[in-house]
Order: C-alpha cells, then structure tokens, then sequence
C-alpha cells in the first residue's frame, strides 16, 4: 500500500514512540487533523482521550498502563494493577490503580478508568520501579512494596487479596522476609502483617 508523506512520518515516529498525542506531531509540520483522518481509514487506533496507537496492538493491561503513563507521568501502578504488573493474580481490575502525592486531584482522562490513591513520604516514594515499555516509562511499585500496600488498603480491596499476594509472592521468592518486613514498616502495617510474616514460607 502506497503511503502519503504525512502517513509514513506518523507511522515512523508511533513506530519509536509507541503512543501519539496531537502535540508530538509539531515537529514533523504534519496537521494534527491527519491523526483522525489515518484513525478513520484504520491504520490508526484510538486508545484513550488524545492518545494513537497501532491497531494490532492488543487492547491489553500493557496498553492500558502506556496510556495512564503518558497522561499521568507522576502516577504510580499499586495494588490491583501492581500486582497484574507482577504477575501476582490471574484477576485483571476494572480500573487502573495509580498513586499520587497526597495533595493531587483525581487526573482527568477518559479512558482507561483510574483507581487513585494519595500517599506521603516514604509510603509514596518507597519502592517504585521504572520500567520501560515500547519507549513509554511505566513507574511501578516492586512485590514487597505491593504486599504491603495490599494489607494498608486491605478496607478497599479485601484482606483476602493481600494474603494472597503475600503467599503468592513469597512461594514464587519474588519477595524476601526481609524486604516485604521492610516495606510493611515504611506503610505503617508491620503489626497487621507480623502474624503472616512468621509463618513459614
């Protein structure tokens, strides 16, 4: 298939990017009208409010966490999503859990549906991950610092839930004692998950 200019210079730059917004678009002087024009003819897809991709990349977790990444660069993926992330549940959430500074209003995106929740100091900053995914930086809680934040918010998504997290995480040694000990005192949680920690792994 023959391609105009302004297609093959999208195409190249999604082609390092991995997602589009209109404004990336100002260097290459291509009008950001072409973005709608390739979404219609199907060579482009919408995955969230502003935001391009390929059409056959799969409507996955991965793409759901770009997008958040992209709109969202301070959030942080906890809890339910932390643990998808990692490989700790089988269940995929509805929502993309973030974490923010305590202070941030509820970003507003259309799509995907975000799960906020606001933390301070080391209970915030402690224990994120960077990682890099079709060259969008996705910031992630690491497995002790997502047990222990699943026992701090056990009220919102089940004790249930963390204890399988702990008992996943430590049967897959993805988490030490020692690290999950550690982070379960950052998040103010060490008495709450003492009884599971001195239990054998």
């Amino acid at each position: 298939m023959l391609l105009d200019t302004h297609t093959r210079r999208i195409l190249d730059l999604l082609a390092c990017k991995g997602i589009l917004r209109p404004k990336d678009l100002g260097a290459l002087a291509v009008p950001r009208s072409a973005l709608a024009r390739l979404s219609d003819a199907g060579l482009l897809e919408k995955v969230g409010r502003g935001l391009y991709g390929l059409p056959e990349r799969c409507g996955c977790e991965h793409e759901t966490w770009r997008a958040v990444a992209t709109q969202v660069p301070r959030a942080v993926l906890c809890l339910l999503s932390a643990l998808q992330f990692h490989e700790l549940t089988t269940q995929p959430p509805r929502q993309v859990w973030i974490a923010m500074p305590r202070g941030s209003h509820t970003p507003r995106i259309g799509h995907p549906p975000i799960r906020m929740i606001r933390a301070c100091g080391d209970a915030y900053s402690a224990g994120i991950d960077v990682v890099e995914r079709e060259q969008v930086r996705l910031r992630v809680y690491g497995v002790a610092k997502t047990v222990a934040d699943c026992f701090k918010h056990r009220n919102k998504i089940g004790l249930d839930v963390a204890l399988e997290a702990l008992r996943t995480a430590r049967m897959q040694q993805k988490a030490t004692v020692a690290e999950l000990w550690h982070y379960a005192k950052i998040c103010r949680v060490a008495s709450v998950m003492r009884p599971y920690l001195e239990v054998p792994g």
